[in-house]
């Protein structure tokens, strides 16, 4: 049912955690099965410096997660926009087509983060 890249991301979650420092922060869920996802970012000079995860749910949810903060960390703020729940799940080797939206999830969860940098950093700089 789930690839080996999904098994060992859910077995062997990247990144899990919260991350004290930071300075970005974005909360998603999905009413339909339960699953949570928080996602914190430190962000400096538009770089994601750190990311760590906190999911609640299926281990596709969990595999997304991890999966998601390896391929933008490192990246600049657009390029972790950019990312799209279609790589996660390329990625990940698929997703069977009732979990895709762990990967949807995921690709949000960055969103609101980033949308939560730029509020703060709009906040500090008024």
């Amino acid at each position: 049912m789930y690839s080996d890249k999904v098994m060992e991301n859910f077995a062997h979650p990247k990144n899990a955690g919260v991350l004290e420092n930071a300075n970005a922060v974005g909360l998603v869920g999905n009413a339909a099965c339960g699953d949570i996802l928080k996602i914190y970012l430190y962000i400096e000079d538009d770089i994601i410096k750190d990311v760590r995860f906190e999911t609640f749910g299926c281990a596709a949810a969990i595999a997304s997660s991890s999966m998601a903060t390896e391929m933008v960390k490192g990246k600049t703020i657009d390029e972790a926009l950019a990312l799209k729940n279609e790589d996660i799940i390329t990625a990940l080797e698929g997703l069977p087509p009732q979990k895709i939206h762990c990967s949807v999830l995921a690709e949000e969860a960055i969103a609101k983060a980033v949308d939560d940098y730029r509020r703060r950093q709009k906040e500090k700089n008024d």
